[in-house]
């Protein structure tokens, strides 16, 4: 039996085997979103168009994308228990939940009417083997700082931070990877040591949850410094 609340959340219901009939229903839970981050030259529109998918021997992976392993695996999962007439399994109640990557937005408004399972299993993880007990906490910030603006003349630099590895900010932000956007915090302050410059603008990262792979900054330099900005971004790449 197939639910589909308000929120678009999804709740699948399965009898269980013979013999188990009766037994206390198990939740298995996964969330349907994923974060949507690409490459610059790639073409995918997140909106409209699937995943370019390839396999590497065990590994399947997206070209250009993200895949979406956390939490495509949870919903493989539960769709292959839900299809396997071959075990043995109580009554399954399979939820599956949207917008979870955003703040999770499913759960909170999920209608949970249809559930009598008091266990649930919540597979929100890529690893298999492993059992998750809890979890991290997520602070969103939104920070106002002032600026000062001025009227500047001289020759427009763009510097750029690129090539970097990223990641997600749950699973690959104990690795050590750099962040475009401090790398560019660091550049900016060595810099200030070595030419004076203004800031026009300055972008970094995608998505809050993603550790940011890219960041752009304009800058303002006298002809003067030109060489002196040069030679330090030589030196720090």
């Amino acid at each position: 039996t197939d639910h589909q609340d308000a929120s678009n959340n999804i709740i699948i219901l399965k009898n269980g085997s013979k013999g188990y009939e009766d037994s206390k229903p198990v939740i298995i839970q996964g969330h349907l979103d994923m974060v949507c981050e690409k490459e610059k030259d790639c073409t995918i529109d997140f909106e409209k168009d699937g995943l370019d998918l390839a396999i590497d021997g065990d590994y399947i992976y997206a070209k250009g994308t993200t895949l979406g392993g956390d939490d495509g695996i949870a919903v493989a999962m539960a769709l292959a228990i839900l299809d396997d007439d071959t075990l043995e399994p109580p009554p399954i109640e399979a939820v599956f939940t949207v917008d979870e990557e955003i703040g999770l937005l499913g759960a909170v408004g999920l209608d949970c009417s249809v559930l009598k399972g008091k266990r649930m299993i919540n597979m929100d993880s890529e690893a298999e083997g492993s059992l998750w007990i809890s979890c991290a906490g997520g602070l969103s910030a939104v920070s106002h700082i002032p600026v000062a603006r001025v009227d500047a003349e001289g020759e427009k630099l763009q510097i750029k931070v690129c090539g970097l590895m990223g990641g997600h900010s749950g699973s690959e932000i104990d690795k050590k990877r750099a962040n475009a956007n401090v790398v560019m915090g660091r550049f900016l302050y060595g810099l200030k040591r070595e030419a004076d410059y203004e800031i026009i603008s300055m972008t970094g990262g995608q998505k809050d949850n993603a550790i940011t792979r890219e960041a752009v900054c304009d800058i303002l330099v006298s002809k003067e410094e030109m060489d002196a900005v040069k030679a330090y971004a030589s030196k720090v790449e």
